[in-house]
């Protein structure tokens, strides 16, 4: 199946020569070049002459010409607060005024929303995408910066999408033909929810198969996590209550291997595109919670203040990631962030942010429950405190220990020692002390309010410890601890609340959320998602005693659903990915021109008149033309597309994906 798609592009540079009056009267000659690289379709927008002029009128305006630049985002921000100055540079020129202001009986009204899209537009500016070439780093209206109180950060292909994934930590391989940076105005499609196959659901008896998918079923998805998420927004659209995420640091260690020299650019580009979309499935009273190394933190944050807005930064959180030290660096790496956000802090109660109280802490018991022992002296000296207690099995007398006095009066201390709260050691014979029972501290406590130090949780060295006992070997590097996660759940969500993974490696997320009782979706695009973090779940579903189980008391049930998106050109992206033999890549070609979708650009009769030259490439320069020729829009099967009898979807999962979306059958 080919499809070609045709479009007319004009492609013009503005040389705009613009005489202005110095403070002083004199006559002052500037020359701003724009560079653009301009579509104009056949519709009803500003030609050249009308963009030189509009390009004229904003260089008079010293507020939004700076640098030999137009700064855009002054513009806009000036056109939607009514600029009375800017309006009436406006309407100084007649064919602007004709064009951005409606004329109704001699009154004029500005049409700002009409002026706004096409200032925002390429047509009138170039987009970061080559705006912004070569530089990285924060930026106030556009000027690049050292520093500033509020500021934004700007980077290559800050508006466009990369499409690609990530790779195996065990694969180091040059792979630059697998991820694709995409201008937004090459994306159609790509958004649009997904086809789902492969349905399998696993409970206690093991793997079965489904006709039909209840409201509450966890989830765990097969495929590329931002059209994943993108297809998730149309169920799960403002109902996830808590994301955790554990993304590539973008490390020489780590598996984010992009291979593009805008090495920190590209990682950016990644989790905004992830990043905003996991926003609209977030609850109006949900979070996000983010752990990162040093390297990309403070980027991050910068990245997260404007997706998220600062004012819904709730705390960077210091995790102790590791207790050992090493002696071949300067300093001894052993933490990591973890970063939260609030989608909207403000509506958030403070007091329900708070730790669990320690039941370990509780370690007797009798027949009112677990009780911990406190002493009964406290700090000062206060006469009415100062009585003589009897120990009624040893006749012993006490007094309070010097500078401090019993913690209640003596009316109050016998009422205690006759409801049996008073206890004398374990023995009987020592001095006395409260019985603390923990039924009581859950009632009349509120928590404790949790610090930005956390170094009172596990490690990543006994996280990799307990994926050992469950898979007899080592399978991440620096996997999450179970405790980790189970804070952040705690903290942040209730039973049977929504919690989303999208970087769901070895499943921690998704094993924690099944343990305490939440719903999860989980997200993986790496074929160890079977292998791996399904094959954890189903342990955890048998009663694995690994991480918080112990401390939960768990046994074991509950069940998930897993799932995959139904590919179409990925399919050839992964068989591009994996040959490294010539003959393999031809025929991979040959049947990319019967079966896939091809790029708009593509003509098939160019490519195969030019074969003796693709034939001279390297192997990698000829995997690279190949994904590149690929429509990125058509990587998987939309929704829409489903009934379609190329695809051949089962009538099972037609049904299963219109329960899933919701649609009236």
């Amino acid at each position: 199946m080919v499809t070609y798609n045709y479009a007319v592009f004009t492609f013009i540079s503005i040389v705009i020569t613009i005489v202005r009056d110095d403070c002083y009267g004199n006559k002052n000659v500037c020359m701003l070049q724009c560079n653009l690289d301009i579509y104009i379709p056949k519709r009803g927008v500003i030609m050249k002459n009308q963009m030189e002029k509009l390009g004229t009128l904003l260089c008079c305006d010293e507020r939004v010409y700076k640098n030999n630049e137009i700064m855009r985002n002054i513009v806009v921000e000036l056109a939607l607060n009514y600029d009375v100055k800017l309006i009436e540079l406006l309407m100084s020129d007649e064919a602007i005024k004709a064009h951005f202001f409606l004329n109704i009986n001699g009154t004029y009204i500005f049409k700002k929303e009409e002026f706004v899209k096409f200032i925002a537009s390429r047509e009138f500016l170039p987009d970061s995408y080559t705006r912004y070439r070569n530089k990285v780093g924060l930026a106030s209206n556009d000027n690049l910066i050292k520093e500033s109180r509020k500021v934004v950060l700007n980077w290559p292909y800050k508006d466009c999408v990369l499409e690609g994934g990530q790779d195996t930590e065990d694969a180091k391989r040059e792979e630059v033909f697998y991820n694709e940076v995409l201008a937004c105005d090459e994306i159609d499609r790509l958004f649009e929810p997904k086809v789902l196959t492969n349905f399998k659901k696993y409970d206690e008896t093991g793997e079965i198969s489904i006709d039909t998918i209840q409201g509450d079923e966890n989830l765990i998805i097969k495929g590329n996590n931002l059209i994943a998420l993108h297809s998730l927004k149309k169920k799960y659209g403002g109902e996830v209550k808590v994301i955790f995420i554990d993304p590539p640091y973008n490390t020489n260690n780590d598996s984010f291997n992009y291979n593009d020299r805008f090495t920190r650019s590209t990682w950016l580009t990644f989790m905004k595109n992830r990043l905003e979309v996991a926003k609209e499935l977030l609850r109006e009273d949900g979070l996000i919670w983010v752990t990162l190394s040093d390297v990309q933190a403070h980027y991050f944050k910068v990245l997260a203040d404007e997706i998220f807005k600062e004012e819904n930064f709730i705390a960077d959180v210091i995790w102790q990631s590791r207790k050992s030290v090493s002696s071949d660096t300067f300093i001894s790496l052993s933490t990591n962030h973890v970063f939260v956000y609030a989608k909207n802090k403000s509506i958030l109660d403070k007091n329900k942010f708070r730790l669990r109280m320690d039941e370990s802490k509780y370690k007797y018991e009798d027949e009112k429950g677990k009780y911990k022992i406190e002493p009964f002296d406290a700090p000062n000296i206060r006469k009415n405190l100062s009585y003589t207690i009897t120990n009624p099995n040893t006749g012993e007398s006490y007094l309070p220990p010097d500078g401090r006095c019993w913690r209640t009066t003596e009316e109050e201390y016998k009422r205690l020692l006759s409801e049996g709260r008073i206890a004398f050691g374990r023995t009987g014979n020592a001095k006395p002390q409260l019985k603390k029972y923990l039924s009581e501290d859950i009632e009349d406590s509120k928590g404790k309010a949790p610090t930005t130090l956390w170094n009172d949780i596990d490690t990543t060295t006994n996280a990799t410890k307990d994926l050992e006992k469950l898979f007899g070997e080592k399978i991440f590097k620096n996997p999450k601890p179970e405790s980790l996660i189970e804070r952040i759940l705690q903290l942040s969500s209730n039973e049977g609340d929504i919690v989303l993974d999208y970087h769901l490696g070895s499943g921690t997320t998704c094993a924690v959320a099944h343990k305490m009782n939440r719903k999860y979706i989980g997200v993986e695009q790496m074929n160890y998602v079977e292998d791996v973090s399904v094959e954890r779940l189903q342990k955890v579903i048998e009663g694995e005693q690994t991480g918080i189980s112990e401390c939960l008391e768990w046994s074991g049930g509950g069940s998930f659903i897993y799932c995959e998106l139904l590919q179409w050109n990925q399919v050839f992206v992964e068989k591009i990915k994996d040959t490294f033999n010539d003959a393999e890549l031809n025929d991979i070609w040959n049947d990319m021109k019967e079966k896939s979708f091809l790029s708009y650009r593509v003509r098939i009769s160019d490519i195969e008149a030019s074969m003796p030259d693709f034939e001279k490439l390297p192997l990698d320069s000829k995997k690279t033309f190949l994904y590149e020729v690929l429509d990125k829009n058509h990587l998987y099967v939309n929704l829409s597309d489903m009934d379609d009898k190329v695809y051949n979807v089962s009538e099972v999962e037609k049904k299963l994906n219109r329960k899933f979306y919701s649609i009236d059958e």
